[in-house]
């Protein structure tokens, strides 16, 4: 059996922005900002062993992707941002 990709979404919700494993039916954290989001989601990410945290707009589109180690990520991209 495959082990289930570990995915965090931080997303708009309605009192900020919520942090919500993918698959999850209700976000784990919610949060004043998307930063305070987004940190939370990295910090929950590293502690459960990595994986990929993605990035929402307000609008829902996807803004970015991280990959937190220590996830493998077997095509990694150049990381042009820092």
């Amino acid at each position: 059996m495959s082990e289930q990709r570990k995915e965090w979404h931080v997303t708009p919700h309605d009192d900020g922005w919520g942090v919500q494993r993918a698959g999850g039916e209700r976000p784990s954290g919610v949060h004043p900002t998307q930063a305070a989001a987004e940190a939370a989601a990295k910090k929950i990410a590293k502690n459960q062993g990595g994986g990929e945290v993605v990035i929402h707009r307000p609008d829902g589109t996807i803004r970015d992707k991280d990959t937190i180690p220590p996830a493998n990520d077997p095509h990694p991209p150049k990381d042009t941002k820092h």
